[in-house]
């Protein structure tokens, strides 16, 4: 059921150059989101009219909601000037999250802010006893995000930078793929659990497909009304006999299983 809640502000601080962390006290959408799904909320100081704003949810635990955002337009330019104290209009929990059992090894890959909903989902994975390996890729130092939260969860990061300003140099998919011969040599299982740019989404769901293993990909599609209405998040998909369908993010996703996305 979709919970439409009045929060206010906790907290509201920078999280990188041009983004920030957005922290709610709402007890009733923190005690049922799951991780990879999304929040729509009212952006204060716009217009009535204004349609709600889409994020990922980086935390929800003891009666908060943390959100990690981008400033890229008049709606987050809008949130960025809202204070401590404030009121806020937040509808969720929506989409269909990442499953939040793995079978063996969880290797979580992302980029930029697609390290946001992967941080709610290493909470839950370390809080059943799981171990983490977290793997961030940016074009520079600047656009790796989060990173000390992650480490004191205690889940393993490893990043990789364009510009070799930190971790290795190159894409992500190379620390990535020295971490998938290490656990194929041992004989470990694993799974796959990613969010970020689609070049990187296409890349992680081809390496779980051709290894056997589940992955789970959370496709970045851009949502307005975030309920199913207006078919602007739209995603091929391959049902199990073979056909394929135009699956709504939104409502369908935005975590899809690997092996049905139609690149």
């Amino acid at each position: 059921m979709v919970i439409d809640e009045e929060t206010k502000i906790a907290s509201h601080e920078d999280a990188g150059p041009g983004y920030r962390f957005l922290v709610l006290d709402a007890p009733k959408l923190a005690s049922v989101l799951t991780p990879g799904q999304f929040v729509h909320v009212r952006v204060p100081g716009l217009e009535a009219s204004a349609l709600r704003r889409p994020f990922s949810v980086f935390d929800a635990c003891e009666g908060r909601v943390t959100v990690m955002y981008k400033i890229v337009g008049r709606g987050t330019e809008a949130l960025a000037k809202a204070r401590v104290g404030e009121t806020v209009m937040v509808e969720g929990p929506l989409g269909h999250g990442f499953p939040e059992t793995c079978g063996g090894v969880p290797l979580l890959v992302g980029g930029g802010y697609g390290v946001a909903p992967l941080h709610f989902l290493a909470r839950r994975l370390v809080a059943a006893g799981k171990k983490p390996i977290l793997f961030v890729g940016g074009r520079t130092k600047d656009d790796l995000l989060a990173l000390d939260r992650f480490a004191a969860m205690g889940v393993d990061v490893r990043t990789a930078t364009n510009d070799g300003s930190a971790g290795a140099k190159g894409f992500v998919t190379e620390p990535l793929d020295d971490a998938l011969i290490e656990l194929r040599q041992k004989g470990e299982a694993f799974e796959l659990f990613t969010c970020g740019p689609d070049g990187l989404l296409k890349a992680v769901a081809m390496r779980a497909t051709g290894a056997g293993v589940p992955g789970w990909i959370s496709m970045d599609r851009h949502m307005v009304c975030g309920v199913g209405a207006c078919f602007a998040c739209i995603q091929k998909i391959r049902l199990p006999n073979g056909e394929e369908y135009n699956a709504r993010c939104c409502v369908n996703g935005p975590v899809f299983k690997a092996e049905d996305i139609v690149w």
